[in-house]
């Protein structure tokens, strides 16, 4: 075990962090205004002696500074009025910027965070299709999906790198990629771990962009984004998709995150990955994360 974590800590090094694994991540939710309104959800859970902060860089984000019950098992939460999600996790729905009469595919759906607060942004008009590709997980997405009151989505139990089974083609596309995690709200992460395993998460990781590429429309927005902090399934998987695709990195404007590395063990990577953006822990108070926007040429 201590071996498994002085090898990630030192890879960590090598990327210019002096990484500290004990990181005690506050609850974050989201408050979901297709049912409500951030006043009346902040009046509600104030009678229940709840305190929330606003996230400043995010639109409907919320830290629980104090709560003492659980809140998923209150009324509000029962209602939709919020979805209980780790703050850095609502970052990639708000990058692609999903507008009211897009066609948006979400290619790993389940359990639906992301996929109700697309249908948020897009305040429930146009057309959002949820892929998930194992079927015990579809029931929780869309448990999710009408307790949040979202009327424009389509669920179908489909692997995302089977999306031109569909017909259709997208405005944008979010793939949140199944990926290796991180370390911060799991204490047993290194114990679970390997780098053989980061490498088999990349290419599937990379299967799934190539599909969902082949169904984006031209000068569509695609958003990838990870909960693990290893370059080979977030920077590395990004200089693979500029050299295999006509496309562009464009700027992840968020005001919290460190830019995307663009020397990764040796290995110079093309400028353009510093557009996206890497949430360390320790930094950001946030679980690890990577975002990066990318626009069909």
């Amino acid at each position: 075990m201590e071996a498994r974590v002085k090898t990630f800590l030192d890879r960590y090094k090598q990327l210019g962090e002096n990484v500290l694994p004990a990181v005690a991540l506050k609850q974050s939710l989201r408050v979901n205004t297709l049912r409500t309104t951030e006043k009346r959800v902040l009046e509600r859970l104030a009678e229940h002696n709840v305190k929330l902060e606003k996230i400043l860089w995010l639109k409907h984000g919320y830290r629980v500074e104090q709560s003492a019950f659980s809140l998923g098992a209150c009324a509000e939460f029962l209602h939709g009025y919020f979805y209980l999600q780790e703050a850095a996790a609502q970052v990639p729905a708000e990058v692609l910027d999903p507008k009211p009469g897009e066609l948006v595919l979400d290619c790993c759906a389940a359990p639906g965070g992301k996929t109700t607060q697309i249908a948020q942004l897009m305040q429930n008009q146009g057309a959002v299709i949820a892929l998930e590709k194992k079927p015990h997980r579809i029931l929780s997405l869309r448990n999710n999906l009408e307790r949040c009151g979202v009327s424009n989505a389509a669920v179908y139990h489909l692997d995302a790198v089977r999306a031109d089974r569909l017909g259709l083609r997208f405005d944008k596309i979010l793939v949140d990629a199944p990926c290796s995690g991180n370390y911060a709200g799991d204490k047993n992460w290194f114990a679970k771990r390997t780098l053989d395993d980061i490498k088999k998460s990349a290419q599937f990781q990379k299967s799934i962009l190539k599909a969902a590429f082949g169904v984006l429309k031209p000068t569509g927005t695609l958003v990838y984004s990870t909960c693990t902090l290893e370059p080979e399934e977030n920077e590395l998987n990004m200089q693979w998709l500029l050299d295999a695709f006509d496309v562009k990195l464009e700027p992840v404007n968020i005001s919290i995150g460190d830019p995307g590395l663009t020397n990764v063990f040796g290995k110079q990577l093309n400028k353009s990955i510093a557009n996206c953006r890497r949430f360390w822990p320790h930094k950001t108070g946030t679980g690890g994360f990577f975002v990066a926007k990318v626009r069909k040429l």
